[in-house]
């Protein structure tokens, strides 16, 4: 699913609420997710899963091209874990 899909669901949804405004809720949304992760936190979406972010450290990688060393920075990255409703909804048969 892409945003676009996401919104006209959601619009479709609740038809009480204009599509600009399904948007906006969209927008604050994941600006929130965003944020909290920027910050550090995180978030839980009870049944759904948890967003976070790890710590990756400096390394030295490869260009696929040239073959020469590059050294890539620390960083960090965002990292998603499935909650169990989650998970059992994907693995059910």
């Amino acid at each position: 699913m892409i945003r676009s899909e996401l919104l006209a669901a959601l619009a479709q949804e609740n038809p009480s609420l204009r599509a600009d405004e399904v948007e906006q809720v969209v927008d604050i949304f994941f600006d929130e997710i965003g944020q909290r992760l920027a910050e550090g936190g995180r978030v839980e979406l009870r049944g759904f899963g948890a967003f976070s972010t790890r710590e990756r450290e400096a390394r030295t990688g490869r260009n696929p091209r040239s073959g020469e060393a590059v050294e890539v920075p620390a960083k960090r990255v965002p990292y998603f874990r499935p909650g169990k409703e989650m998970r059992r909804m994907l693995n059910d048969d």
